[in-house]
């Protein structure tokens, strides 16, 4: 049952540390644990709208991709920018750019041309030798020790993999060509039985794991990189086996994917993804309108500049952004592409307004 919203809840409990999406934000006496929250919203049955502290992110050094793209969230500290990069499980090495964050595959070197020549040219990781005792002797009584909502990410899922391994044109061109087409959905099913081992080990040595996060950007900031019936015959059906598995061991997932992408969200929900965020924040609303009683979306406010809007006009936006988008029967969550948005105000107005409306 969804309690009714009592004043005291805004007591202050704590605050985040300032993130490069997000400002500090205030931790309330919250009714339920983060934990529970997002479980809530995962089921439709929201106590307030999600805005991305209720949960941890946990990325362990253990998957060597996780290292090589410069994103380690584990039991100790992770030097992006001296630590990040090198070679993933495949061996393709990655270079860390601290200016952007990330990390890339330097083009012009790929392993292999044609798809063909996958089963000569890659050497596949060995789970086995990979140090999931230790990594779960750091993790499970230190990070893992939460209140809040645990979930995991795997970089580069089907479609960012073959890049990484033919650079994009290749990739691209072996998505749409017939005599390339066979070679890359029998290289997609190994690469899915090899993830599914992988997620089958997560569960077995971090037992307080909620939820996974796959990786896989279909667009630019324009258009998709390919029709959606392609992504419906080359991608959703292994991406199916994937969130299958999720659910029959009652974790949940959420896919991510940049661009804009709008037209491929029937295939995000038919691939059976719990929820998606747009990246292009202008697609947010027509995507929430169209498929919001199917994919849980992330839902972003009207624009403005947080250090010269007066706090009402703060408020204002944030009663009105409230009123769309928390809807008991169409319930979404806040958009991370939003986070500097969430000023005092817009998030006190946010947790007030929307406890009050999923609770009717």
């Amino acid at each position: 049952m969804i309690t009714k919203f009592d004043p005291k809840e805004l007591k202050v409990m704590g605050e985040t540390p300032p993130l490069p999406l997000m400002p500090s934000i205030k931790i309330y006496d919250y009714p339920v644990s983060p934990k529970e929250a997002m479980i809530g919203m995962f089921n439709r049955k929201p106590h307030w709208q999600i805005i991305g502290v209720e949960r941890t992110l946990f990325n362990p050094a253990v998957i060597p991709d996780n290292v090589a793209r410069g994103f380690v969230i584990e039991g100790k500290p992770f030097n992006n920018k001296e630590d990040g990069g090198g070679k993933c499980m495949f061996g393709v090495n990655w270079e860390y750019e601290p200016d952007s964050g990330g990390s890339m595959v330097r083009p012009g070197n790929p392993l292999f041309s044609d798809a063909n020549e996958w089963r000569e040219k890659l050497v596949w990781p060995n789970l086995d030798e990979w140090d999931w005792e230790g990594s779960a002797a750091l993790n499970n009584k230190t990070i893992l020790e939460t209140d809040k909502f645990v979930q995991s990410w795997l970089f580069s899922g089907w479609f960012e993999r073959l890049i990484s391994f033919m650079d994009f044109e290749g990739a691209i061109m072996a998505m749409y060509d017939e005599d390339q087409k066979d070679a890359v959905t029998e290289l997609f099913t190994k690469l899915t039985d090899l993830y599914l081992e992988i997620f089958k080990r997560f569960i077995k040595y971090f037992p307080r794991i909620d939820g996974f996060c796959v990786h896989d950007d279909w667009g630019s900031q324009k258009e998709t990189f390919f029709s959606p019936s392609l992504v419906e015959e080359m991608i959703v059906p292994h991406m199916k086996r994937v969130t299958a598995f999720f659910k029959s061991e009652g974790k949940f997932s959420e896919l991510h994917s940049c661009g804009q992408i709008l037209k491929q969200v029937p295939n995000i929900i038919d691939a059976g993804w719990d929820m998606w965020t747009p990246q292009v924040m202008s697609i947010a609303d027509e995507a929430y309108e169209l498929y919001g009683d199917k994919l849980l979306i992330g839902t972003v406010p009207e624009m403005f500049d947080p250090s010269s809007t007066p706090e009402d006009t703060q408020r204002a936006i944030a009663k009105t952004y409230t009123e769309k988008y928390c809807d008991p029967l169409k319930p979404s969550y806040y958009g991370i592409y939003a986070g500097k948005l969430l000023t005092p105000a817009v998030r006190e107005e946010i947790y007030v307004r929307s406890r009050e409306r999923y609770s009717k």
